[in-house]
């Protein structure tokens, strides 16, 4: 047994001993291929281009209105107090009559089902919540101030006040048309 571990003993410091001996000339190896390419790169330099000169601009607008004047602004805010009171009375108008029934129903829950001519006026058949309505030119229908302006056979044209995205009052046209075979 003393001998079995001696044998391994003697085997493990030879085998040390070799690889010891192997690294060296592989290190030996590293150092010289290190050195070969250091010696064989050339660093490259890229030429910058030359600054451009800078040519300062005359001011040519002196003549011009100037952005921030005084007098620029109150005709800005005259023309905008101008536009506000029309809106204004664009809705006032609307805000001091008595509403009509059909003014209460959004104006998408109304469908339009049959037209005819009555007293030699057309006639627009309307139905809300499962009833019948005649309208005629003038009457006020749905929730924007819809106000009847044509009647045909097969659609009506309505005027609406609404507000913008700015928040002023604005009118836009709205058309119903006739739902064949609606129930």
């Amino acid at each position: 047994m003393i001998l079995f571990k001696l044998g391994v003993s003697t085997l493990a410091v030879s085998s040390v001993l070799v690889l010891t001996g192997c690294s060296s000339s592989d290190e030996e190896d590293l150092q010289r291929w290190m050195a070969e390419q250091r010696s064989a790169t050339k660093p490259r330099v890229v030429q910058l281009a030359e600054p451009v000169k800078f040519t300062p601009q005359p001011y040519t607008q002196e003549s011009a209105v100037e952005p921030f004047n005084a007098q620029k602004l109150t005709q800005a805010l005259k023309r905008e107090s101008n536009q506000s009171t029309s809106n204004a009375a664009l809705i006032a108008i609307e805000l001091a009559r008595r509403k009509e029934p059909l003014e209460s129903s959004p104006l998408d829950t109304v469908a339009m089902v049959g037209s005819l001519i009555k007293s030699g006026q057309p006639v627009a058949l309307v139905r809300v919540d499962q009833l019948l309505y005649q309208v005629r030119v003038g009457n006020y229908l749905g929730q924007n101030y819809g106000r009847i302006t044509k009647v045909s056979e097969t659609e009506m044209s309505l005027r609406e006040i609404v507000q913008d995205a700015a928040g002023e009052w604005i009118e836009r046209t709205a058309t119903l048309q006739l739902q064949e075979g609606s129930k």
